[in-house]
């Protein structure tokens, strides 16, 4: 799936909407609200509907995925092999899953993802710069860039909530939005992990500059993995973070 929309985005002009559409040949596009649904795509009547009242990165990643439908209903010999392996419900999750990884192989191409590796370092300041390039959550970006991640790196992007205490009382805390390794790092950090105010990562949401240094990955238990830390704010108060993480705290 992967290299069937790698190839695809090859093939068109660009990675605007307009130019996305042109590979799908007598497929249209419009856009409308459609509540709950970011978006569908329609092969009876080889259209592809997109919700108009979602962000316009999600709108982006969305007609993406929807490409990526049409491309796999294109192939007849990768969806006899899904077909084969897979029914019911566990074959419309798995399609979806292939419809993500084919979005996010048309919108961040491996050149660009080596390319902020080259710049930027396997970094949280690459992360952003991903997320901005390609014009995707860093969520998104995230699971790329962790992909293509040499180093045991782990990495998260960090926001703030509102988070309920002990009394009940809603309060706003710096957390974890999303986090992942690269292959062979098995530590993640759960959404809503709270950040201590303290940490790297707090200090770059109050300062707005980004901060580096030796520090830890600071798990929900209480336990503090040694990493080097890059924690970089952006201006919708969101912190992309890398934890480089040491090979013999990886080995315990």
């Amino acid at each position: 799936m992967k290299e069937l929309a790698a190839a695809y985005a090859r093939n068109v002009p660009g990675l605007d909407a307009h130019s996305l559409m042109l590979g799908l040949d007598g497929i249209g596009l419009e856009f409308m609200p459609m509540g709950d649904r970011d978006g569908a795509y329609d092969p009876e009547h080889k259209v592809i509907l997109i919700n108009s009242k979602v962000r316009p990165e999600r709108q982006r990643f969305t007609l993406a995925h929807e490409i990526s439908h049409a491309i796999l209903l294109g192939d007849d010999d990768l969806l006899s092999d899904i077909h084969d392996v897979f029914e019911g419900d566990r074959l419309e999750q798995v399609i979806e899953t292939l419809c993500n990884v084919g979005a996010a192989a048309i919108l961040m191409p491996e050149e660009l993802v080596r390319d902020m590796i080259s710049r930027f370092g396997e970094t949280g300041r690459a992360l952003a710069e991903l997320s901005k390039r390609a014009d995707v959550s860093a969520s998104t970006a995230l699971y790329t860039l962790a992909e293509y991640t040499a180093g045991q790196v782990l990495y998260a992007v960090c926001a703030v909530t509102k988070q309920e205490n002990d009394e009940g009382i809603q309060r706003p805390v710096l957390s974890v939005r999303v986090s992942g390794g690269s292959p062979g790092v098995k530590y993640t950090l759960r959404q809503g992990a709270p950040i201590p105010d303290d940490h790297p990562v707090a200090l770059a949401l109050d300062t707005g500059f980004q901060m580096e240094g030796e520090s830890y990955v600071p798990f929900p238990s209480g336990r503090k993995m040694p990493a080097h830390v890059v924690a970089y704010p952006n201006k919708y108060r969101v912190v992309n973070v890398s934890f480089a993480l040491k090979k013999g705290e990886l080995e315990e």
